[in-house]
């Protein structure tokens, strides 16, 4: 098997600990690069004298030149600036904008074929201007379901005193307040939770779910969360880099399915070498139709409102 070249771009928590899972998973090179002068270079000579320890035999470089990540198969961009207290994802919108645009340029000049996993925030409009900018819409895609699901099967592990290792949860819909847990998806060990918990308990798990990432902000008050972020944007590389069809939850961009057209939203979708395989369709209750409905048309505006901002045509 050919060795896969991976570009993270940004060396802050979520990008470096990517890295990190990447590296120890073995997936391919990596290249760490951040406009910060040594700060991807330092975290990575730092991760390569942890490799005699860990057991990984894979390279990784730091740079703050995207000449370094020419020939990427596989891009992976968490820049941006990161929400604070009391800021919502809609408050990071111009500035994050520009940052991911003139990323998306670079990439287009380096690696013209790479794909491209978003997780910068706000996810479904970077991911959306990204994939306007590279012209591909299998190869741009956003990492949201694989986390919010992640949330949510750890809280359902949590209620039902369970293994997470048997909980395998289904969240739809943008990444934020909107967003659609699917609960008769939502399974222990192919167990519903409809079957396990009462609505009012399922209920509160799926508020918590859709606030999970304001509440690792709140509690930590200069930062946002990382840990879960990276592992699950790490399976979505995994997924492409080893060709694997596994079935997640991600942000792509819908022709029709579910009755959304031109708007990239987050649906169950299988990842392999050429990014997305396809968009998997599932059954909803009329409720969850409408919520999803609802989540799409709140991407569709911050992207409008989004081209206004960046003035992009």
């Amino acid at each position: 098997m050919n060795q896969k070249k991976i570009t993270v771009v940004g060396a802050g928590h979520v990008g470096a600990t990517a890295a990190q899972r990447l590296l120890e998973k073995q997936l391919g090179s990596i290249c760490l690069i951040d406009v910060v002068e040594g700060l991807a270079a330092g975290k990575a000579l730092d991760m390569m004298q942890s490799g005699a320890t860990e057991g990984f035999g894979t390279h990784i470089v730091g740079t703050t030149d995207y000449a370094h990540t020419a020939n990427s198969d596989i891009v992976l961009i968490t820049a941006g600036i990161a929400r604070k207290p009391g800021m919502s994802r809609d408050d990071l919108l111009a500035t994050n904008a520009k940052i991911v645009l003139s990323i998306v340029d670079q990439i287009i000049a380096h690696s013209p074929s790479a794909i491209i996993v978003m997780v910068t925030n706000p996810l479904d409009v970077m991911t959306q201007l990204a994939a306007d900018r590279v012209g591909d819409t299998n190869r741009v895609i956003g990492m949201a379901g694989v986390l919010d699901s992640s949330r949510y099967a750890c809280f359902i592990a949590e209620a039902l005193e369970c293994s997470v290792q048997d909980v395998r949860a289904m969240v739809l819909g943008g990444h934020g307040d909107s967003m659609v847990p699917v609960p008769q998806y939502s399974t222990v060990n192919g167990v519903p939770i409809t079957e396990l918990l009462p609505i009012d308990t399922i209920e509160a798990i799926n508020k918590r779910t859709q606030t999970g990432g304001a509440e690792i902000v709140q509690l930590l008050k200069t930062g946002s969360a990382y840990y879960a972020p990276s592992a699950s944007a790490v399976a979505m590389v995994e997924a492409i880099a080893l060709d694997t069809n596994r079935l997640l939850p991600a942000c792509v961009k819908l022709n029709g399915e579910y009755g959304i057209r031109d708007i990239y939203c987050g649906v169950p979708v299988r990842l392999g070498a050429a990014g997305l395989v396809d968009i998997v369709t599932i059954s909803l209750t009329k409720e969850q139709q409408e919520a999803l409905n609802q989540s799409a048309q709140l991407v569709k505006e911050t992207y409008l409102k989004c081209q206004e901002l960046v003035q992009v045509k």
